[in-house]
């Protein structure tokens, strides 16, 4: 009887101590989902975690195969989960030769819907779009500024490449000053944990794909932005990145398999030419190198060939749309990736999520270039599925040079309107994600050399052209800094620390420029929210003259009239001249200054001035 006690008592023991070193993702799944087949990768301390029996016990879930690495510390599980499956606990068993159990949990959840809030809605060019680093926001949390264990613990704000401690909680604090500006979308930084030695203000090195850092608000503070969001008829955009890890991940320090991640002889960084993955003529070493090169050397690249890791990434997508009620994605470095792998994750989130949005970053050289990441016109082999892409094409060699380059036959304004004539190419131009400047750009302020004016027409074009527009933090009220180093464009926002001098969520300390500025934003972009022909209707644009550009956005219900003097000398204006968009209407209301004019005068603009008219009969 002793020994028997003994037995039972070593082999509860045995259960609760290995456990504890036990890691498992996804960490949960939901009943009722279409993708009910999951990979359950289960990690151990035991190097010969691997030689364990795996069972399951739980109604409605049955095991199936179960898949074994080179590193005895891992199993994988093939799951199903059949729709007679109820929430609940699941027990997952491992038997070792010598009789002993170890059992882990694993929950089912109900699913979100029926919580009171919608989510995975997509995104439109109804949508605007405010895009914020949470560490260099708001803090609105204090007490998690510094988490002990985790390691960098760096805080001062007098330092660019040190966390400054804003969070999740700061946001939530202020989207009522997001809704003043008109916003209707969220979109941060990644907000995964960067468990790193230094420079965790980005959040682009993630090192656990299932924890959401703490120094941000942990899990639960990001479903309660969700959820505040949501119930403002709001949306959230959560930063993934599929590319790469952060160099104390799992998958860098004890790997599953070598190849879980791409292995070079020695050190290879990519090339960041996007050039070899379309070129007719390239080299496959050069495609090689600019998919499986390193990021940097602190992010490792991830193997998407390996069909372990592309099902860790596609689960984990799901999973966070699920759990955290997450509208749409802005998928880091897209070009990087392996290209096959991307469109089957953005497939597997669309038939999830019908109505799911993703747009990537294609920071390239020219209209082709960008399109042929996203949903194009061509006929060749590679066709892509990602909807949208973040815009670089308008922004970069179209706005910036608008507001900057002295106007003739190419340059200029011309620029601008170059690369909207370009916009056949794309299956629906109106999904481009357009913006004057982020986290790794000299900001637009600056761009334009401080000119308050010319960050004003920056603005108003971003509001009324084609595509869905994003603002950048701080942009509002003239934040500037070029991009080398990147720091400098990465500062606090004014207000969102206690004791700031300047606070730009209820206006103090802001000079006449930063308030006109931020009023110009509040009155267009409310305007925009309640405008039918700015937010989906046809764009028409008219070649510039002499820096004078001219463009209509329209519909059946209204008529938007948006005129860019570019020119550093004042220009009439004949709405003769553009009588395919004027005729029969006999006055022009400016949405910011409130001015009318007839149709029939021919009135001045000042030079670097924009106006934005609503046509009238």
């Amino acid at each position: 009887m002793k020994k028997i006690c003994l037995f039972v008592a070593l082999q509860c023991f045995a259960i609760i101590c290995f456990s504890q070193a036990f890691r498992v993702y996804p960490t949960n799944w939901w009943v009722g989902m279409k993708m009910n087949k999951v990979q359950i990768l289960v990690q151990s301390t035991d190097e010969q975690f691997s030689k364990q029996k795996a069972s399951i016990q739980y109604p409605g879930v049955t095991l199936g195969q179960t898949h074994v690495f080179e590193n005895g510390k891992y199993l994988a599980l093939d799951v199903s989960i059949s729709d007679a499956a109820k929430p609940g606990i699941v027990n997952l068993q491992f038997k070792r030769s010598n009789g002993i159990i170890t059992k882990l949990q694993w929950e089912l959840k109900a699913r979100r819907i029926g919580n009171g809030t919608q989510y995975a809605q997509g995104l439109s060019s109804s949508d605007f779009i405010y895009f914020l680093m949470p560490d260099r926001f708001s803090n609105g949390d204090a007490t998690n500024d510094k988490i002990q264990g985790m390691r960098d613990q760096s805080l001062n704000r007098d330092s660019m490449y040190h966390r400054h401690g804003g969070d999740m909680q700061g946001v939530i604090n202020h989207l009522d000053y997001l809704q003043s500006m008109g916003v209707t979308t969220l979109w941060m930084t990644p907000v995964l944990e960067n468990d790193m030695p230094n420079r965790t203000e980005h959040g682009y090195a993630f090192t656990d794909h299932y924890t959401i850092e703490p120094r941000f608000g942990g899990n639960e503070t990001y479903k309660k932005l969700s959820d505040a969001l949501h119930q403002r008829g709001m949306k959230l955009i959560q930063d993934a990145v599929y590319n790469h890890v952060g160099s104390f991940h799992f998958m860098m320090v004890d790997p599953p398999a070598k190849d879980w991640l791409h292995q070079w002889p020695k050190y290879t960084n990519t090339s960041f030419k996007d050039q070899p993955l379309f070129d007719p003529y390239g080299a496959t070493s050069d495609k090689k190198i600019t998919t499986d090169g390193w990021f940097t050397p602190q992010m490792p690249d991830l193997n998407q060939y390996n069909p372990y890791v592309n099902n860790f990434l596609i689960q984990h997508a799901i999973w966070c749309v699920e759990e955290f009620g997450v509208d749409a994605w802005r998928i880091d470095t897209y070009i990087y990736n392996d290209l096959k792998f991307m469109n089957d994750c953005n497939s597997a989130l669309i038939k999830e999520y019908p109505k799911m949005f993703m747009f990537g970053e294609t920071w390239v050289n020219g209209v082709v270039n960008q399109a042929y990441f996203t949903k194009n016109k061509f006929n060749i082999p590679f066709k892509s599925n990602l909807p949208a892409t973040c815009d670089f094409q308008t922004c970069l060699y179209g706005i910036h040079p608008a507001l900057t380059e002295k106007f003739d036959w190419a340059g200029g304004v011309n620029k601008l309107y170059t690369v909207l004539a370009s916009d056949f190419v794309y299956e629906n131009p109106s999904n481009e994600v357009i913006f004057l400047d982020n986290h790794d750009m000299s900001r637009i302020f600056s761009v334009v050399d401080s000119n308050v004016a010319k960050q004003k027409m920056g603005i108003e074009w971003l509001l009324t052209s084609r595509g869905i527009p994003q603002l950048y933090y701080g942009t509002e009220v003239c934040m500037g800094g070029y991009s080398n180093p990147d720091g400098l464009v990465r500062h606090d926002f004014p207000g969102g620390w206690a004791g700031d001098s300047k606070n730009a969520f209820t206006g103090v300390g802001l000079n006449n420029d930063e308030k006109s500025v931020q009023d110009l934003v509040k009155t267009l972009g409310s305007f925009r929210k309640n405008s039918s022909a700015l937010k989906t209707g046809k764009l028409m644009q008219y070649l510039p003259q002499n820096g004078l550009y001219v463009y209509f956005r329209y519909d059946q219900s209204q008529t938007v009239m948006c005129v860019m003097n570019t020119a550093d000398k004042p220009q009439e204006i004949d709405f003769t001249k553009y009588a395919e968009r004027t005729t029969g209407f006999t006055s022009a209301k400016s949405v910011l200054g409130g001015e009318s004019f007839k149709t029939a005068d021919r009135p001045t603009i000042g030079s670097y001035n924009m106006w934005v008219l609503e046509l009238g009969k």
